[in-house]
């Protein structure tokens, strides 16, 4: 009977005390090994294959490449390698663009060692772990009522935005190039679709939910 190979880790995190942390946590396990880190998204992506990682501990905030780009771009490179997000932060936006990069679990920094290790296995063999916090984040954002505006179209999004100007119809269509009832047509469709009844209102809840870019 052959022993089964380590599972080999690489850790990418930019605070260099992680970094150091988290290595010497694998040394406490015989199957896990420690092969390499990086300080940053465009490193780890660099450095993944030429590593030849089982497994990646992806820290999610950092400068320039982050977390999530760099999972979505060691998963296109290296399908074979799984990526646990290990992070602050729970805020439902990072959940959701991990996972959607591809990552198979969710982690926060203030796990124990030991459900750490227990991840990294479950990723090695295709299963997610998601901290209990990142697994509310989801739920709340799969049971929360749609934004109002969610549903506008990009011209939609375009004429509200010309509205925030103070632009009035005829304007809205010349800047356009449309006809006027089309930008009507448009206007009724925004008021009705963010649930207000003046364009006074629909300015407002605009800026409000900040649906227009300024």
């Amino acid at each position: 009977m052959t022993e089964s190979k380590p599972i080999r880790v690489m850790i990418v995190d930019d605070h260099a005390v992680v970094r150091s942390g988290l290595s010497a946590f694998l040394l406490a396990f015989d199957d896990l090994e420690f092969v390499g880190e990086a300080a940053g998204g465009e490193e780890a992506v660099r450095r993944c294959a030429e590593i030849g990682a089982d497994v990646v501990l992806m820290d999610l905030v950092m400068p320039e490449m982050d977390g999530a780009a760099a999972t979505a771009a060691i998963r296109e490179a290296c399908p074979s390698v799984q990526v646990i997000a290990l992070t602050s932060f729970p805020e439902e936006n990072l959940v959701q663009s991990a996972l959607k990069a591809g990552a198979i679990g969710y982690l926060l920094k203030n796990v124990s060692a030991d459900e750490l290790a227990e991840a990294i296995r479950a990723a090695h063999a295709g299963r997610s772990t998601l901290a209990p916090e990142a697994a509310e984040a989801l739920i709340r954002t799969t049971t929360r009522s749609p934004q109002p505006g969610h549903d506008l179209t990009e011209r939609e999004r375009e004429v509200l935005a010309l509205m925030v100007e103070g632009l009035r119809n005829p304007d809205i269509a010349q800047r356009l190039v449309v006809s006027r009832s089309t930008v009507k047509f448009h206007v009724s469709s925004i008021l009705a679709k963010l649930g207000v009844a003046t364009r006074t209102e629909a300015v407002a809840l605009a800026l409000q939910r900040g649906l227009v870019e300024r």
